[in-house]
């Protein structure tokens, strides 16, 4: 009887300490062990002009705190000064023979870009990273001009204006992406994504820089 009351003494110890050891391994374990995520992004950018981002981010874990991302996103207006510069002077010289001339210049660039994505070991809730990536950018100059509200700028050259390359057209280019955030783990498998990035792309002429700073809400799986 004696043997006995020792075993099972010995058993619940055994019991009582598995259980410790089991819940102190699980609150140390990476809150980001999963095999990877996705999220919709929203975002302000930022520079010669204050505009809107959007798009979507992919990722997946390969290694303890390290994961491949792929992003697909649209930037409304990435317009440099000398846009609405250049579309000034035309504008102005289309007024010496129309009246009510008015014209809008933007630039929306559309990229795609992969990397790699560091997190940073911590023992909060929330997850700090920095990513890295390189992808390519398309980016469209959107110029239109009107006379008396009527949109003409497919009918300039009736008016002799003929736009230059400085004012139309588009081109791909590769581009490089860097950034950081913070993931906070809302509820399950809910994830909030508070980031920011600066992206550069090699356009023909001055070059690019698109600033972004915004959140993405996804799910991990």
């Amino acid at each position: 009887m004696r043997s006995c009351v020792i075993l099972a003494a010995t058993a619940i110890a055994v019991g009582l300490s598995s259980g410790v050891a089991y819940a102190q391994a699980a609150a140390q374990a990476p809150a980001q062990a999963s095999k990877g995520y996705v999220e919709g992004v929203a975002q302000s950018t930022f520079g010669n002009v204050t505009s809107q981002s959007y798009g979507v981010e992919l990722g997946f874990t390969i290694a303890p705190r390290l994961q491949v991302f792929g992003e697909v996103a649209h930037v409304n207006d990435t317009a440099p000064s000398s846009l609405a510069t250049s579309a000034q002077l035309i504008a102005g010289a289309l007024s010496q023979t129309q009246g009510n001339v008015g014209f809008h210049a933007e630039q929306p660039a559309t990229f795609g870009v992969g990397g790699i994505r560091f997190l940073f070991p911590t023992s909060s809730k929330v997850e700090p990273y920095v990513l890295v990536g390189a992808g390519v950018a398309t980016v469209k100059k959107d110029v239109t001009y009107t006379i008396s509200g009527n949109d003409v700028t497919g009918n300039l050259a009736q008016y002799g204006i003929v736009l230059g390359t400085d004012l139309s057209g588009s081109e791909t280019k590769m581009m490089l992406d860097f950034g950081g955030g913070v993931v906070w783990p809302v509820w399950q498998k809910l994830i909030f994504d508070f980031q920011y990035r600066l992206g550069r792309v090699f356009t023909s002429d001055e070059g690019l820089n698109i600033s972004r700073a915004g959140i993405g809400v996804g799910v991990r799986f």
